[in-house]
């Protein structure tokens, strides 16, 4: 049973810096903000989710299963993870390349303290253990004071590709072969950037990150020594009810300073036919998942390859959704769409095993999910993507960035493709404006 209040607040920049640094001293922080992004979907502002009364941590082998059970013991708000490996556990297929970051593969909490930002006010819900402490909480979050850190100018920051420049041309130049030969239509090819030896400021690179960014998925997660932090502009999966959503990303072009070249730079994505092709394809990937649990008949395509436009990308996004069968639990519709097919291929599981091939590091966390469900059992995901990694235990830091591979893919467009997703990024950590 939790305690409830609601308080009137204003969500402002200022006030999510007192909320965040406030968090800062307990083990496991999760941090979901939409940045007032108007897309119609969301059902809260933003979510602060801190200090963990239970929690579920794992490897792959029979993942699904262990949160189902966690899940439907609690009956309560969960936040946490799903890496991109929980495919092992949900078909025949392995994660054999290297790991800098070792994050568990899958990782949820319960929280004592929960926060539900609308846009002008608060729904604060505490377990009873702590109930009592609601009060002097929120009153030191309003009274929090937070100094301005000044950026490190020493001992700058190296990032590193794992992939060679060469080596990604060969191995899209595999691809291609495959998909030449019919073994698939789709794959998304993704490679990593990292640095070691470092030591981070989590809250500073966050923060430098959402501002370059905005996007409607934010995430900062802190669970023990692991570190997320996302400017993810895509849902993965969300029900509310008897309603599932989806909402997969295929087709990128990058903003132009003056506006009307911007928006002719929209109009040519919007009528791109290699970005148009990519993203039905994955659109139909997703219909058919969405249909392994789905009423009949109820699954339809509420947009197709509509132009979201973001702070530093415009992105092609399709919006699919279904109605759910009575017998299906909320963590058996996410075994049975997962990974999203955005980040994977199609066929999927021909896809994921060229993927595993090919690319030269373990996904992780990169490419799967971070979100929460409700104690009603309703869930919302992300997809990890946009996203800075970091081991602070291990002192690595890592994002990946990748694109889907077509038989129209050229793979010097694909390698720029990739450098501009990595932006943000590399800004961020390297304290750039």
């Amino acid at each position: 049973m939790r305690s409830f209040k609601r308080e009137s607040i204003l969500l402002t920049e200022a006030f999510k810096n007192k909320l965040l640094h406030w968090a800062q001293q307990y083990e496991e922080v999760v941090w979901l903000d939409s940045n007032n992004y108007q897309h119609g979907y969301s059902s809260y502002q933003a979510i602060l989710a801190v200090d963990a009364f239970t929690a579920i941590k794992t490897d792959a082998q029979g993942a699904f299963q262990k949160l189902e059970e966690y899940q439907s013991l609690t009956k309560d708000w969960l936040f946490g993870y799903l890496t991109y490996d929980l495919k092992n556990d949900v078909e025949n297929l392995s994660s054999s390349n290297f790991d800098g970051l070792h994050f568990p593969e899958l990782y949820f909490f319960q929280p004592k303290r929960l926060f539900l930002f609308s846009e002008n006010e608060v729904h604060i819900h505490y377990l009873q253990l702590v109930a009592d402490e609601m009060e002097s909480d929120w009153k030191a979050i309003c009274n929090f004071a937070t100094t301005k850190k000044k950026v490190p100018e020493h001992n700058p920051l190296k990032i590193r590709l794992r992939t060679s420049k060469d080596s990604y041309f060969e191995n899209v130049g595999k691809m291609l072969q495959h998909i030449e030969r019919g073994d698939i239509y789709e794959a998304n090819f993704c490679q990593e950037f990292f640095s070691e030896n470092v030591s981070l400021d989590p809250l500073l690179t966050f923060f430098h990150l959402n501002e370059i960014s905005k996007p409607p998925f934010a995430t900062y997660l802190k669970l023990q020594h692991w570190y997320a932090f996302s400017a993810s502009p895509e849902r993965y999966l969300k029900r509310e009810g008897a309603v599932v959503l989806s909402q997969p990303i295929k087709g990128t072009a990058k903003r132009l300073p003056d506006p009307a070249e911007d928006k002719k730079m929209a109009e040519a994505l919007r009528e791109n036919a290699k970005e148009r092709s990519e993203n039905i394809m994955i659109t139909d990937l997703v219909r058919n998942d969405l249909s392994k649990f789905a009423k009949k008949g109820s699954v339809t395509v509420k947009e197709l390859c509509k132009v979201y436009t973001f702070k530093q990308v415009h992105q092609l996004i399709s919006t699919v959704q279904c109605e759910v069968a009575s017998n299906f639990s909320s963590v058996e519709i996410l075994k049975k769409t997962f990974p999203m097919g955005s980040m994977t291929g199609a066929p999927k599981v021909s896809a994921m095993k060229i993927i595993e091939q090919l690319e030269d590091t373990k996904r992780g966390l990169y490419s799967g999910a971070i979100g929460y469900f409700s104690p009603q059992g309703d869930f919302d995901f992300n997809v990890v993507i946009r996203s800075i990694l970091y081991n602070k235990k291990h002192r690595y830091v890592s994002f990946s960035v990748g694109g889907a591979i077509t038989a129209n893919s050229i793979p010097e467009l694909e390698y720029e493709e990739c450098l501009l997703k990595a932006k943000a990024m590399r800004e961020a950590l390297e304290q750039k404006k």
